[in-house]
């Protein structure tokens, strides 16, 4: 068995308490201050293991990513047919104990940085082309390769702005 370095479980902590403020605050009224509160550490104990708040909700967006991410894979792990994997992409997306209005509207705060800041959109990217990528496999031997681009890209627009509606409530 691997044994986990505390660092590494301090860090988790610290990207989750930041996520927790995002829902609550929005990226606006996130402070390292009220991060810390979350984590109940100092602000000093977040800034020896995140530079700064842009690399702390930088490193909290990969974590909320990766534990969608893991839905869609546990969803995709069981598809045994091109529709199965397209369900799965789009179910995986819409998990009940994801899809709740806070954690969208975490999301939404941290979208609207992504103009403004590389990193986020560099995150932005990979989500997207995994998505993408994900969705095209399952249109694999369905449609052909032109339409199946143009189908990859309502779907995910429509898993977007369903993130968004419910963000924005």
């Amino acid at each position: 068995m691997k044994l986990t370095r505390l660092s590494d479980i301090r860090r988790k902590e610290l990207r989750q308490a930041a996520f927790a403020v995002l829902e609550r605050e929005g990226i606006a009224g996130a402070t390292l201050e009220k991060v810390a509160a979350q984590a109940g550490a100092s602000k000093g104990i977040v800034l020896h293991y995140f530079r700064n708040k842009q690399e702390l909700f930088e490193h909290a967006m990969r974590e909320a990513n990766a534990v969608l991410c893991n839905a869609v894979v546990a969803r995709l792990k069981r598809a045994r047919t091109p529709m199965e994997r397209l369900d799965a992409v789009i179910e995986g997306n819409f998990e009940e104990h994801l899809f709740l209005p806070p954690l969208c509207h975490a999301w939404l705060s941290l979208c609207a940085e992504v103009p403004r800041d590389e990193k986020l959109a560099r995150i932005q990217r990979v989500i997207h082309a995994r998505m993408r990528s994900n969705l095209l496999s399952g249109l694999r031997g369905l449609a052909s390769p032109e339409l199946a681009a143009e189908i990859v890209l309502g779907v995910t627009a429509l898993i977007d702005g369903l993130w968004l509606r419910l963000g924005l409530q």
